[in-house]
Parts: C-alpha cells; structure tokens; sequence
C-alpha cells in the first residue's frame, strides 16, 4: 500500500514547527503540492527549503496570523481566486496557555475561540467550494485527547478543542455527499514546544521539577514514551490520501494508549 497524493494541493496551517511542520513534510514526501500557513514569514521560508519536491509539485506559503480572523479572510479568499482548488486542509494551531477553568479569563476563551474554531470555518469556507468540484475533499483537523478525556490544568483548550470536535462532527454530515472527508487526529503527548511549554507551566505552579513533571507524564502513556513528530504526520497522510475516502467524522487519537476510553 503506497500512499500518493501527487495532483493533490494540501493547506497546512501552523506549519512552522512541531506536528504541523511534519504534516507538510510528510504530505510533500507523498507528492503533494504544499501551501504552508502561519505567521512567520522568515519561518515559512525556512521550511519551504525542507520540502521534497518534483517537477510536479508547486510549493507556496501564506503568512497568516489566526488572532486577526478577518485578515485571514481576506488572504485565503485571494489566494483561492488566483490558484487552482485546495484538496486537502489541515487545521492546526497553537493551543491556549494552561490553567484551572475556574481562574480563566473570559478574553482567554474569545481568543482560543476565534483562533480555532472561528478561523477553522474561515478556512473550509475559503476552500470548500473547490473541493466540491473536484468531488475530492480531505479536512483533517489536528486537536487533542481532550476531547475524550480532559486534561488537567488545560480548561480553555479542553473546552475549545472539544467545539472544534463537534463542529467537524457536523461538517462531515454536511459535505460527505460531495466526496470531502472531515477527521480529527488527537495527538498525545507529543515533542513539541507546545508539550514542553506544559512540563514549565506544571513545574511553576506545582514547585516540581521538570523532569518530575515529565516523568508524571510518561507514567500514564502505556507505550512508555512521547510521541515524535511524524507520528501524527502519518496518519494525517493516511487520512489525506484516496485511501481513507470511507473514513469520515472520527476522532483518531495518535497517543500511544494513553486514554483510559475507547
């Protein structure tokens, strides 16, 4: 089983770093043509130069930044109107800092909502229509376990993530007759920044060290160990690909068994 994705155009969004920047590797690796999308105009280029490519593909980047959902618009809507369709999108964005729910901030839960949720929908409306003609859709979108059990000290993102969860839940009813598949992959504790920004935060507030807090964490994963970057890639890959096009509205969680729920 080869997973192929030439003549498919993929959207991956945070893809600067950790599991998104593995994402575009990955989809390039596979043959498609990569758009990469965040904020950091320099970071973009860097990783544009990390990408396989062919004379088939054609990699681009748009520099985006999700806390202005409006300026997203207007850039997706532009780059849609001048570049042939999108087939595949993946959602992927930095979560909202750590914290007990009853401490958080109202702005905090405004933000994380318009940052992911809000500019989700921004994104598939600017590519659906595309997706439809080409009777070929692939909507993958990077959240976390927390939606099937929440993580401590992670309120506004286990919150926000478990919308996400039920918003893609309901896309995928919506636009599985027009051949687009809606998913969401559920990283465990993976190495990222994002992860080791959680052991400092733990740290700071429980006075532990932070080989202390990793080893806590390590003791709940059955597998005994983080997950690498690519792990979560390839399944993305999978789920990008024609071969998953009887796979729609799941939660895929990437963890290695550290859920204690089906």
């Amino acid at each position: 089983m080869k997973i192929d994705l030439t003549g498919k155009r993929a959207l991956v969004c945070g893809s600067t770093q950790g599991i998104g920047r593995a994402i575009a590797i990955q989809f390039a690796s596979c043959g498609a043509s990569v758009v990469l999308v965040a904020r950091n105009e320099e970071s973009l280029r860097t990783v544009l130069r990390e990408l396989p490519a062919s004379k088939t593909q054609n990699h681009n980047f748009i520099v985006a930044d999700f806390s202005d959902p409006e300026g997203l618009r207007a850039k997706m809507n532009n780059f849609v109107s001048e570049n042939p369709p999108v087939h595949i999108l993946v959602n992927n964005t930095g979560g909202p800092k750590g914290g007990e729910i009853h401490k958080a901030e109202t702005a905090e839960f405004e933000q994380a909502f318009r940052n992911h949720l809000i500019c989700n929908q921004i994104l598939v409306q600017a590519v659906c229509e595309g997706m439809k003609k080409e009777a070929y859709g692939r909507i993958i979108n990077i959240i976390s376990t927390s939606v099937k059990q929440p993580i401590k000290n992670l309120g506004v993102s286990n919150t926000i993530r478990a919308a996400v969860a039920n918003w893609a839940k309901t896309l995928s009813v919506e636009l599985a007759p027009f051949g687009i598949t809606v998913n969401n992959i559920l990283p465990g504790a993976t190495k990222t920044e994002r992860l080791y920004s959680i052991f400092e935060a733990r740290s700071k507030a429980s006075g532990k060290s932070i080989d202390e807090i990793k080893e806590e964490f390590l003791s709940e994963i059955p597998s005994g160990r983080f997950a690498e970057a690519d792990e979560p890639a390839y399944a993305a890959a999978f789920l990008a690909s024609p071969l998953a096009g009887y796979i729609n509205g799941i939660n895929l969680p990437v963890d290695g068994g550290r859920l204690n729920c089906l």
